[in-house]
């Protein structure tokens, strides 16, 4: 939000004395203007588009082409650029659903290493203006910048346009960053201008700028939650404004409580850097279904890989091992395990998967398996000597083939039981 009185910050040349709708200095428009900015520490910071932006980066001739990465006729969009947005493309959208909205559209296959080496740099860029970053995925994060004039020279909102600048130069992509007093109003801040957005929010504006919009516009409201509120006559947040407290502590409990702070643009969480991931995973959505229980079980393996390599990137391990299956006809299946100690080796993750995928490949047909670990650790807790030392040969096999793979590429070395299926 802006107000038309307030000294403004230039976005291209940081001159932050703007009176006039250009700057004085660069005569660039892009100013953004708030009286209280100056005074606001808390940021959300959100990679526009961030798969495809890596990919339009990568391939100068999809610059103005509409994207979707994703992966097969039945698999579904991870994101698309903002070209596919306009004809109604959305990240989860069935593919064949996307490609019929957007025919002309180019399908690129998601490169994770490309998007995690870009996430990395981008969230160094984040360190160095304040420790207090918190992730919320690879592509957004909130930041604290309370207490960092000193360092950087300059109030929090020059920083972070600074750090804009940076990151569009060094890594290739845009950034929108949203500023507020609160994490709440931050993520909403930063949705207000994309792409390449920069707004802030007061706390006396949230109200006015809330009402109108759908309950599920609030954090933590899902189609369930919204659905319960909606039978209560709660369709908008101008309804929880006008609610009694009292009545939706009553009728919702803590979380009643909690939405009737949020409708006024109230939260005190804090930016934790130290925010727990709660599970690290990988799935994969077959072009035609499967039966076969081999074939199943050479799938999941390089799933297990897959997630055994990024429990290493992170130094991170886990101990509870859960199968994924969606059948042809969508209904879907989970089971869990919990392994006796932690882990961040693809064989044990393995074990522990195909142990419970053998009793579920019973010539059903899937057309989607996953596998994903949870109650996550430092990796220092992780597989623990046994007698017959095969934790440790196991995690010399698999260092060593991570180092080659990230020599020589993801093909250079295929374990033997990943050859029975083709790669994705």
């Amino acid at each position: 939000m802006t107000t038309g009185g307030a000294l403004g910050l230039c976005r291209d040349c940081l001159d932050h004395s703007v009176g006039g709708p250009r700057c004085t200095r660069c005569g660039s428009p892009r100013i953004v203007r708030h009286p209280a900015l100056a005074t606001m520490t808390v940021a959300h910071v959100d990679c526009d588009a961030f798969f495809a932006s890596i990919e339009k980066r990568d391939d100068p001739s999809l610059a103005d082409k509409p994207v979707i990465v994703g992966g097969g006729r039945r698999g579904v969009v991870s994101t698309c650029c903002y070209i596919a947005r306009i004809r109604g493309v959305k990240s989860a959208m069935p593919m064949f659903k996307a490609l019929k909205l957007c025919p002309d559209a180019v399908v690129v296959k998601p490169r994770f290493e490309k998007y995690v080496e870009a996430s990395r740099a981008v969230k160094a860029k984040m360190l160095a203006l304040t420790p207090l970053v918190e992730p919320l995925s690879i592509d957004e994060a909130f930041l604290d910048l309370a207490g960092t004039e000193r360092v950087h020279h300059a109030p929090p909102a020059v920083a972070l346009a600074r750090f804009a600048k940076e990151v569009e130069r060094d890594v290739g992509i845009t950034v929108s960053i949203g500023m507020a007093s609160n994490k709440f109003l931050a993520k909403i801040a930063s949705e207000i201008d994309k792409p390449r957005g920069f707004a802030a929010l007061s706390i006396d504006e949230a109200p006015a700028f809330l009402a109108p919009k759908p309950i599920g516009y609030l954090w933590g409201v899902g189609p369930a939650f919204a659905a319960s509120l909606e039978r209560d006559g709660l369709r908008t947040i101008g309804d929880l404004q006008r609610a009694d407290p009292r009545d939706l502590a009553r009728r919702h409990g803590e979380g009643g409580l909690r939405l009737s702070r949020l409708a006024f643009g109230k939260d005190d969480r804090r930016v934790n850097p130290d925010r727990e991931r709660k599970s690290v995973g990988a799935e994969s959505t077959f072009e035609d279904d499967i039966r076969d229980a081999e074939e199943l079980a050479a799938r999941l393996f390089r799933l297990c890989e897959k997630v055994a390599g990024r429990l290493r990137d992170s130094e991170i391990a886990g101990s509870v091992v859960t199968l994924k299956l969606k059948t042809a006809d969508f209904r879907l299946r989970t089971r869990a395990h919990a392994l006796p100690t932690p882990t961040r080796l693809a064989a044990r993750i393995f074990e522990a998967a195909r142990a419970m995928l053998k009793r579920e490949a019973d010539g059903t047909p899937y057309r989607l398996i996953g596998v994903s670990i949870s109650e996550l650790g430092p990796a220092l807790d992780a597989d623990p000597p046994d007698l017959e030392r095969r934790h440790a040969r196991l995690d010399a096999i698999e260092t060593a083939v991570a180092q080659l793979r990230s020599k020589y590429g993801p093909g250079a070395v295929d374990r033997a039981f990943a050859r029975k299926v083709p790669k994705p």
